[in-house]
């Protein structure tokens, strides 16, 4: 319980640093190019974390599902004139939870390799539907929308520090309901279907409920995680913002930061996000203009394929568990020197 309480604590802390600290300084290229697109990712890994890591369901089609959230909150925005901007974002991740459920209903029968394929089908679909439906894109021709004005209440929405703001308000939020999702009932549920679905069954749990649920809550947060990619980050909504690859990306990350783990979820989005940034800066540095973004795209490809091998092998709790386990020696190494001290 005791540690349950710091967990919380350090939580809130590094919460109110975020909130009330970094908004002064003076760096809008800290704002828009790093911290408002970490926070996407992270929500839309947080989500995907919750249905791979905690309920055990291969999913590759996160961007389509993204996709599905960015262009709802676009065209209710749209075509309901007036509506609240936060109300935009929650219809955006109860439709995208909606499409979820549906393409969500294969986890019934299929399992490993042929659930992600059929995952796999779903971000075809979606980015086929959303290039030929013209409707989708509000009769825009251009493939590129830019989004529209975005106000809460007479607050305008339009510069870095504030979309980097909402963007953390909404994460903070979404983490704090997945960490009690998690911990309770539910949480169990996923984590006995995942571990052995006969043994859960045997006990009580309901296969399909637990699964569908699991899919629903899923993509309601990567659908609001896509509006925010939309909206606050890249401020254009386009299916090409959504492909494949970002699909990848977002499995990438919780690999890297550790599946069952809402802070993997975060410690992967920010290595993620960080890397390319600071290979281009270490190559420019090093190998001068020759060290091009070509360059950087490939050299990134090579070190996430190393690390990705790297924790499968030997840390597949990720980040997240070398971050736990490297506090636990420091405390460990603390107490030993308090005792020796003491007995000395």
């Amino acid at each position: 319980m005791a540690r349950f309480n710091k967990l919380h604590a350090a939580a809130a802390a590094l919460f109110l640093l975020m909130a009330l600290v970094v908004p002064f300084i003076p760096s809008d290229y800290l704002f828009d190019a790093i911290l408002t697109p970490m926070l996407a990712i992270s929500l839309a890994a947080l989500g995907l974390n919750l249905l791979a890591g905690y309920a055990g369901q291969v999913s590759l089609g996160s961007a389509a599902f993204m996709a599905v959230g960015a262009f709802t909150a676009y065209n209710c925005l749209l075509r309901v004139p007036g509506l609240p901007l936060l109300v935009d974002l929650g219809l955006a991740g109860l439709v995208t939870a909606a499409v979820g459920v549906f393409f969500g209903l294969p986890s019934l029968r299929l399992q490993g390799f042929y659930l992600a394929v059929s995952t796999l089908a779903a971000q075809f679909f979606v980015q086929w539907a959303l290039t030929n439906f013209a409707w989708f894109s509000g009769g825009d021709t251009s493939g590129v929308i830019t989004t529209p004005p975005l106000f809460i209440g007479p607050m305008a929405i339009d510069s870095p520090v504030r979309r980097y703001l909402l963007s953390l308000l909404i994460v903070a939020a979404l983490t704090a309901l997945a960490v009690r999702l998690v911990s309770g009932r539910a949480g169990r549920e996923f984590l006995a279907v995942r571990d052995h679905e006969l043994a859960a069954r045997v006990l009580g749990v309901k296969i399909l409920r637990t699964k569908l649920f699991a899919c629903a809550v899923s993509s309601f947060y990567i659908g609001v995680a896509g509006a925010l990619w939309a909206f606050l980050y890249l401020r254009t909504v386009e299916p090409a913002g959504f492909d494949l690859d970002r699909s990848f990306e977002i499995l990438f990350v919780i690999i890297i930061g550790g599946l069952a783990s809402i802070r993997g979820a975060f410690l992967g989005a920010a290595f993620i996000v960080v890397l390319p940034l600071l290979l281009s800066r270490a190559g420019a540095a090093v190998f001068g203009s020759t060290f091009d973004s070509g360059l950087v795209d490939i050299v990134e490809k090579i070190i996430l394929g190393v690390l990705i091998i790297f924790f499968l092998r030997v840390e597949p709790a990720g980040l997240s568990a070398l971050v736990a386990r490297i506090r636990w020696q420091h405390i460990t190494r603390s107490r030993t020197v308090e005792t020796s001290g003491s007995l000395t």
